[in-house]
């Protein structure tokens, strides 16, 4: 009964921030430069940084999110399970936000007590085919490792979630991957390969340019589109991508036009492990989470939100799922997705 009514506050303090406008509602906070996987797509590995921010400083900055309207938080990294204060970290996020840890599947066994209370588990698994995920990793047995945890953890009760990246190395069994796990009643979150452009005044790198992993048969990916939209009707909430963003995502390889505007900063921002806030990582910081009260109120951070509007460095999938729910339409229909993920948050898997 207390853990019941735990919930209904929280979905209370969140529903009330989801309504409110001109803020930011989700916010993605990389809370360490380590990891212990060498992804072939991504170059956090080869930049790792020791440094970060102490967990009182991690707390008195989610105070500060919370106080900006910020509805979802996704922990990410690096690895986020590889701090030793991760626990503690987790335990005050659920309290405030709907949360999201990720995890490459080699931490969230040994984690598992820890991710019971987390809205969703998000283990990134990228292929059906053991030889192919263990190469995108670049890690021997990552595959074994992920397919492991995402049993224990729906076994032991935890929001489970798999969390492949869309690539043209897996274009073609995206659809066979997600009705694997969707039979399993395992929800599928999406990422899009997408990769920084060279630049000295981003926040940090992530995307790595590789050849292999752009997607070249831009008529596949229109297809797989029209088939997770079609796959929605009968999977319904265990497909975590809405039909807007699957038609924003037709348009941009149907007929490479973005009909989207950047809403970085005004939608959603993202914080290194440093405390640095921008936009999004492809941009300079704007501020040290610290500073968000009263840097948000000035002239040149409206000037930044204007010159995100125009920017088209990426096509990160979560950067446009929170630009196109910009609208009051698309803000009440964003509402409505989160009033649905809710419930099944509430569902016992």
């Amino acid at each position: 009964m207390t853990l019941l009514v735990m919930g209904g506050k929280k979905a209370a303090s969140i529903a009330a921030r989801s309504l409110v406008p001109g803020k930011p509602h989700h916010a993605q906070w990389f809370i360490t430069r380590k990891c212990n996987y060498k992804c072939l797509n991504c170059n956090i590995w080869e930049e790792q940084d020791k440094e970060e921010l102490s967990t009182e400083d991690i707390k008195r900055g989610m105070d500060v999110l919370k106080d900006a309207g910020i509805v979802e938080l996704v922990l990410s990294g690096g690895n986020p399970l590889l701090r030793d204060d991760i626990g503690e970290i987790i335990d005050y996020a659920t309290k405030h936000f709907v949360t999201t840890v990720y995890d490459n599947g080699s931490l969230a066994v040994k984690k598992l007590d820890l991710l019971r209370k987390v809205d969703f588990a998000a283990i990134s698994i990228d292929s059906l085919n053991a030889e192919k995920h263990d190469f995108i990793k670049n890690v021997p047995g990552a595959w074994q490792n992920a397919m492991h945890a995402v049993e224990v953890l729906k076994k032991e009760g935890v929001k489970v979630c798999v969390a492949p990246t869309i690539s043209q190395i897996n274009l073609y069994e995206i659809e066979e991957l997600t009705n694997h796990f969707t039979s399993k009643d395992i929800p599928i979150l999406y990422g899009l390969y997408s990769y920084d452009t060279e630049g000295s005044n981003q926040l940090f790198r992530i995307g790595k340019h590789r050849d292999e992993f752009i997607i070249t048969d831009k008529q596949a990916m229109v297809n797989l589109c029209d088939t997770l939209q079609m796959a929605r009707k009968t999977s319904g909430k265990r497909i975590l991508i809405t039909d807007k963003l699957l038609k924003t995502l037709r348009s941009l390889f149907a007929e490479e036009k973005r009909v989207w505007s950047c809403k970085a900063l005004q939608n959603f921002l993202v914080i290194d492990h440093l405390g640095r806030i921008a936009g999004c990582h492809n941009q300079t910081f704007t501020s040290s989470i610290f500073d968000l009260p009263k840097n948000r109120k000035t002239q040149e951070y409206n000037t930044q939100k204007e010159q995100y509007k125009i920017c088209t460095k990426c096509n990160y999938l979560c950067y446009i799922f929170y630009s196109i729910y910009g609208t009051p339409t698309g803000h009440l229909t964003l509402v409505k997705e989160q009033w649905k993920n809710a419930a099944l948050l509430l569902k016992k898997q």
